[in-house]
C-alpha cells in the first residue's frame, strides 16, 4: 500500500462515556483525525452528546441496537470505517485514559509502515489500580505461551492503529470474543497470521472519577476461556510456527 493510500480514522468504542468523551473527540479533532463514535447502547444522556458531536463534519456515528461489548463495538466500528473508505483505524478508549500526545507519532509510524499493527504498551502512572496492574502479568504470561513468543508486549492496551484490509480478512473469517478479551484475542490471532507489528510506548491515566465497564467475575472468566481457546490453537499450530522460525 502506497503511503498516498493511508486513510486514518479513529474508532472509539462508547458505552456511557458523556463526561470525558467531548475531550477524547476534541483532541483528535483538533489533530486532524476524523471519528468514527460506535454507540454501544449507551444511556440517554450519552446518546445525547453523541448526537451533538455528530454535528461536527469530522465525526461519524454509528449507533447499535443494544450493547453488544467492548470487542462487539470495535468490530462494528472497523467495518464501518472501511465502509466509509479508510484504510486505517485508530483504537482509542472514550474515558480519557490514553494519553493523546503520542497520536502523532502513532500516525507517522502507522503511515511508514502502512502493512503494520501499530500497538502501545502502557506506561503507566500511580493512578493505576495495583490489582489490575499486577493481573495483567499473567494475561502477559499467556500470550507469550500461546504465540510461542515474546513479540506481543502488551495486547491489553486497546490504543492501537489497525491496517483494515489485514484486520478485516481475519474477522471475515474468525469468530473473536466480543467483550473484554477482544483486545487479546486479536493480536494473538494476526500474529499467527505473520501480521507485522509495531510496538510504541503510551501514557495511561486512570481518571479518579473514570467509569470501568470491566465485569470481575464474568469478564475474568470470559478471559480464561480465552486464553484457553487460544492454547489448544497454539498446540494445533506449534510445528508451523516451530518450523518458520527454525527455517527463518
Amino acid at each position: 500500500m502506497a503511503e498516498l493510500d493511508f486513510y486514518p480514522c479513529a474508532v472509539i468504542p462508547v458505552y456511557n462515556h458523556e463526561r470525558p468523551l467531548p475531550g477524547v473527540v476534541d483532541a483528535l479533532c483538533k489533530a486532524g483525525l476524523p471519528c468514527l463514535l460506535v454507540d454501544d447502547g449507551s444511556h440517554a444522556a450519552c446518546a445525547t452528546v453523541m448526537d451533538e458531536l455528530a454535528q461536527r463534519p469530522q465525526v461519524h456515528l454509528l449507533r447499535l441496537p443494544s450493547n453488544q461489548g467492548k470487542g462487539g463495538a470495535v468490530t462494528a466500528g472497523l467495518r464501518e470505517a472501511a465502509r466509509l473508505g479508510y484504510s486505517h483505524a485508530l483504537q482509542v478508549d472514550a474515558d480519557g485514559q490514553h494519553d493523546l500526545s503520542a497520536l502523532e507519532t502513532f500516525l507517522n509510524t502507522a503511515r511508514q509502515h502502512p502493512q503494520a499493527m501499530i500497538c502501545g504498551y502502557p506506561e503507566y502512572d500511580a493512578s493505576v489500580p495495583k490489582g489490575r496492574l499486577y493481573a495483567r502479568y499473567l494475561t502477559h504470561v499467556w500470550v507469550w505461551i500461546n504465540c510461542l513468543s515474546l513479540q506481543i508486549r502488551d495486547s491489553m492496551c486497546g490504543f492501537r492503529v489497525y491496517p483494515l484490509r489485514a484486520t478485516l480478512a481475519l474477522l471475515d473469517t474468525v469468530k473473536l470474543g466480543r467483550r473484554m478479551d477482544f483486545d487479546t484475542e486479536i493480536l494473538v490471532r494476526m500474529a499467527w497470521r505473520e501480521q507485522p507489528m509495531h510496538w510504541l510506548p503510551t501514557r495511561v491515566h486512570y481518571p479518579e472519577d473514570g467509569l470501568s465497564h470491566f465485569r470481575l467475575w464474568h469478564d475474568n472468566l470470559l478471559i480464561s476461556g480465552m486464553h484457553a481457546r487460544l492454547f489448544f490453537g497454539m498446540l494445533v499450530r506449534a510445528p508451523r510456527i516451530i518450523w518458520r522460525r527454525l527455517t527463518a
